[in-house]
């Protein structure tokens, strides 16, 4: 591609943002076919001008950063991609295995969307997962304890990691804060990406349910690659670049 000036460059990257959630700073470097010292000059001004945000070897036009929210907060955001995301989930589900489901508000929407009379057991660090099983007869509820973090109404900490390494469950559901190419599966919290990871550990297949807000985005703790996961449910609103590499590292991607 043939840009000669500063400001033709500049207007290629925003444009290319528009379509595109996170672009590679590589990327760009060979598609304008110039270097990466004057990539790095170029994304350094708009930065400054606050028409884009830099992380790690790539560009966005959010910021790549997730902040803690509440969790009665977050079920406010995208609520109907949410639900029908947890409703995506429940068809996986098959009766009378164990399974752990998470903490957050996506995978709450699972909960809520299980069949009343499904047999099941159900490992769960989160309290507001085990009040939405409470009243379905046929579900036995193993609570995890612990800490209780009250943002995520989630039980972390040792006592809960220890409790997990006497089980053995087919299927994990889980939430993140962030799911981003280079950095995977991150969420707000150490003890809760932790606690995660010891959920991994347990489970024969990982399972994430992330509404497309959370795509290119990263955070405190770090969970795990995206090489640990086998299916992600998301909504329709990723875009298709970052569709194919999920498909390329061999993850299903369901699209609700």
């Amino acid at each position: 591609m043939h840009i000669e000036t500063m400001a033709q460059r500049h207007s290629y990257i925003l444009n290319r943002l528009q379509h595109d959630q996170n672009i590679r700073v590589a990327d760009l470097c060979a598609e304008l076919n110039v270097s990466a010292v004057t990539i790095r000059k170029d994304l350094k001004l708009l930065s400054d001008k606050k028409l884009l945000y830099r992380s790690h070897g790539s560009i966005s036009l959010q910021n790549p950063y997730a902040t803690d929210r509440d969790v009665t907060e977050k079920g406010s955001i995208l609520t109907d991609q949410k639900t029908r995301i947890g409703k995506q989930a429940a068809t996986l589900l098959e009766p009378g295995e164990a399974v752990i489901i998470a903490s957050g508000s996506t995978v709450l929407q699972l909960a809520l969307a299980i069949p009343q009379d499904m047999p099941l057991t159900v490992l769960t660090s989160a309290m507001n997962i085990s009040m939405a099983l409470i009243d379905k007869p046929n579900i036995e509820i193993v609570q995890l304890g612990g800490i209780v973090r009250k943002s995520s109404m989630s039980a972390i900490g040792p006592y809960a990691e220890d409790l997990l390494a006497h089980f053995s469950c087919t299927k994990l559901f889980m939430g993140v804060d962030g799911l981003d190419i280079d950095q995977g599966c991150t969420t707000t919290n150490m003890l809760e990406a932790q606690l995660n990871k010891a959920m991994i550990h347990t489970a024969q297949e990982v399972i994430v349910l992330a509404d497309s807000s959370k795509f290119g985005k990263r955070s405190f703790g770090k969970i795990c690659p995206l090489a640990d996961l086998h299916h992600i449910i998301t909504d329709t609103g990723v875009n298709k670049n970052t569709l194919e590499l999920l498909e390329n590292l061999g993850i299903e991607v369901t699209c609700v």
